[in-house]
Formats: C-alpha cells, structure tokens, sequence
C-alpha cells in the first residue's frame, strides 16, 4: 500500500513524454495547444492600426535613410578609389613611358625597336583604361566644370557611341549646384541613358535642365519603343528604385512616364536648399 505514491509519480513522470500529455483538463486529444506568445501577441493582435501605419511608416523612414547612408558611402568610395588610380597608377604608368621612351633613343637594333614600339601601344591602351576607369567612378567634368558641363559632355559622347540624335538644352551658367545634388543627377541621367541605349530603340534624345532658384529639374525623353512603367518596375525594380530612393533622399520628386511605342520621359525636380 505504500507503494502508491511512488507508482502514482511515476506514471505521471512517464505520461510527460506520451502523444497528448499536457493538455489542460477537457481538452480534446487532437486539439492544438494553447499559445505560449503570452500577452505580447495579444496586445499586437489589439494593436491601434493607426499604430501600425505609423509603425511601418517609420520603419520606411529607417530604410530610406539607410539606403541613402549606403549610396553616399559608396560614392566617397568610389572617389577615393578614382583619386588613388588617378595619382598613383597614372604616375606609375608615366614612369614607365618615360622609361620606354629613354630606351628607344639609345636601340637602334630594329628587333628592339619593333618590341619597345609594341610596349608603347600596350602603355597606351593602359592609361587610356585608366582614364576610362576613372571617369566612370566619378566624372572628372563633373568636380571641376560643374553639373551643365558633365551632362551636355556625357549625353552627348553617349549618343555618338550608340549612335542616335541628340537635344540637349542645358544652361551655360547654370550656377553651382551643391555636389551631393550634382552628383545624384548625374547618377540618374546616367542610368537612364543606360536603358535608352540598352532597351528603347530610339533614334532621338533630349535632355533639359533648368534651375530658378527655387527647384533644379531635368527631363530626359526618348522617342525609342516606351513600355509599361507595372512591367517596367517588376523586371528592372533595382534601377528603377535605385532612382527614386536618391530623389527622395534629396526630398524631391520622381516621375516616370512611358507608353509603349511612344517613348518615354524621366523628369525629376529636386529642391535646391535640399542639403
């Protein structure tokens, strides 16, 4: 008889480990358990969904000024690095022309000549990667001309390599335009004339900037194949995005229109006390 107890444990012990063990008094076999998220889940279940739109506003908020955090790091990088191959690649190349250059003057041996001349065209093609290389991490016009003169410069040498027309109205003396200002509309007309060259079609295309003192603005057009903008942002969504996010960086406005077979029109006015 004083055995009970101990028997009674046991089997309570064992039960733990059995298919339904647990279950409160009434509880149905197959019925799932009771939830153990506690009052949190209850409160985000009751949670004011004003409160949520605010949350998620918020959170957007967070997103966005990180996005920007990230897009001007990696443009400081991409100056440092310009720098760096500008200086210290491009002295080590002139070095080496000028060496070529002092061996050529003393071998007159034709095979000589012929290895050095070959050298010579190899350096060439270097320094002209180089300064290509440079150009694309940050435009040299662009830190010592100004925004106008990068533009009309970079439009234009885009469309004689690909081969179409193109209007380019921007002003002469447009004034200074704050450099992070400078350098994002930059960024956008050169990823726009990436997919005009890449996915249009077109013959023809205009570029406008202006500036009156309150907005900066441009629009690039083309005349090539348009598309829909819905399609557009599902296939391309990053460069598409990626546009957007440096206008509303600079608490600006973006606008895309296109309508297939008639072109399409990228317009962005940007504040000018953005930053």
């Amino acid at each position: 008889m004083t055995e009970k107890p101990e028997q009674q444990q046991a089997a309570t012990d064992a039960g733990a480990g059995l298919p339904g063990a647990g279950l409160e008094a009434g509880a149905a076999p197959g019925a799932a358990p009771p939830s153990r998220a506690g009052p949190a889940a209850a409160d985000r279940a009751r949670q004011d969904p004003h409160d949520l739109d605010r949350l998620v506003e918020s959170r957007t908020l967070e997103l966005a000024a990180l996005s920007s955090h990230l897009q001007g790091l990696a443009e400081k990088e991409k100056s440092a690095l310009a720098r760096t191959l500008h200086d210290e690649l491009g002295g080590l190349l002139t070095a080496a022309k000028m060496d070529l250059s002092w061996l050529q003057s003393r071998l007159d041996t034709p095979a000589y000549q012929e290895r050095l001349a070959q050298l010579g065209s190899v350096l060439d093609e270097a320094m002209s990667l180089k300064r290509r290389v440079v150009e694309d991490l940050r435009p040299s016009l662009l830190d010592h001309f100004g925004l106008a003169t990068a533009l009309r410069a970079y439009v234009d040498s885009a469309c004689t390599k690909a081969g179409l027309m193109a209007d380019i109205n921007v002003p002469e003396d447009g004034g200074p335009f704050p450099k992070d200002v400078a350098i994002a509309l930059f960024r956008i007309v050169q990823e726009g004339m990436n997919n005009i060259v890449r996915h249009a079609g077109a013959q023809r295309v205009r570029l406008e900037l202006t500036s009156d003192g309150e907005n900066y603005a441009f629009t690039l057009h083309d005349d090539g194949c348009g598309f829909d903008p819905k399609i557009a942002r599902e296939r391309w969504p990053h460069g598409i995005m990626g546009m957007q996010q440096r206008v509303r960086a600079l608490g600006g406005q973006f606008f895309l229109e296109s309508i297939p077979g008639r072109g399409t029109t990228l317009s962005v006015t940007v504040p000018s006390g953005a930053l």
